[in-house]
């Protein structure tokens, strides 16, 4: 049962959504889901203390899987977090009646809420789209991110934020165009209880002094490995009113982002897509002790030289 009513949504999420919710990779085996290492997984981010979990989206390859294991997937998810975090998942239909068959089967899961990208295709006037959330949202008592990036084909401009915002249940955005003044401009324009994430690890610092309070839907404290406790404990600073201290401990983790930043962002930029990054990335998690396995196809593993360079960074870094 939600912990929510429908017109407290956005009160609860104000309280509710704090720190680090991260988007894993997923295990593959022979081109599949690999369930057992799926399972050791979850327990493995539950072990690393996330603060809550994103799953079903582009870094998880469910964009690439068959209807039914995709509903197999969320049900492992849910079967093995018992409850002890935060679930969600990730719409990426442009179907709204999928999205809505989703959303409604994961919530009896235990899934608390939907990470939601507007439609893909056809869809792609302001009043469209706006139609688009608002049937979803009528229909659907999960809570709601929004997910405004170029990769769905439009970003969602701010008159149309200022729309969206106020559907009960739309409780925050991922604020994923790779623009910090946006980010900034979104969370200065949109009314007070809707949160505005930048999905940067890079900046979480920051966000927290001007207003921020989630790293929303990236990989960063689970693919930091040992540098994790950096975060843990610039956090803590930040607490405590301790700025210039925290900044002193951010900075070192520097080399660490620049490396994401190598791997996974700038190919994201380069290509509109993240199918191109998520073979780097899931090199990095097995390196750091994940289950991750190759790429479900037609898409391609990275080359053995790649991965290589890759393995000897991450220790190179001091990750693992």
């Amino acid at each position: 049962m939600l912990e929510f009513d429908r017109k407290d949504a956005k009160a609860w999420a104000l309280k509710k959504l704090t720190g680090f919710y991260q988007c894993p990779i997923s295990p593959v085996k022979d081109g599949k889901m690999d369930e057992e290492a799926l399972r050791y997984n979850v327990e493995k981010f539950i072990d690393v203390g996330i603060d809550g979990l994103v799953i079903g989206g582009f870094i998880s390859e469910c964009w690439s899987l068959t209807l039914s294991d995709w509903y197999r997937y969320h049900e492992i998810v849910a079967d093995v977090a018992k409850g002890r975090l935060p679930l969600w998942t990730i719409i990426l239909d442009p179907s709204v009646h999928q999205a809505i068959e989703k959303m409604n089967h994961v919530e009896k899961l235990g899934f608390e809420g939907a990470e939601v990208i507007n439609p893909v295709v056809q869809l792609r006037t302001d009043d469209e789209i706006f139609d688009w959330f608002k049937y979803l949202t009528d229909r659907s008592n999960l809570a709601v991110c929004l997910y405004r990036t170029p990769v769905s084909g439009k970003v969602l401009g701010f008159d149309l934020m200022r729309r969206l915002a106020d559907l009960d249940t739309c409780v925050a955005v991922k604020q994923g165009s790779l623009s910090r003044a946006e980010t900034l401009k979104l969370r200065h324009d949109l009314r007070k209880d809707f949160i505005v994430s930048d999905p940067s690890e890079a900046v979480f610092l920051e966000d927290l002094r001007v207003g921020g309070q989630i790293c929303w839907g990236e990989i960063s404290y689970l693919a930091y490995g040992k540098k994790r406790t950096l975060i843990d404990q610039y956090r803590a600073l930040a607490a405590q009113g301790k700025w210039e201290e925290a900044r002193a401990v951010s900075v070192q983790l520097d080399p660490v982002r620049e490396f994401l930043g190598e791997i996974l962002l700038w190919e994201i930029v380069r290509t509109a897509t993240y199918a191109g990054a998520v073979a780097s990335v899931k090199v990095w998690f097995e390196a750091l002790g994940f289950k991750a396995g190759g790429m479900i196809p037609p898409v391609r593993p990275v080359s053995d030289e790649r991965a290589e360079y890759i393995r000897a960074k991450v220790k190179e870094l001091g990750l693992v």
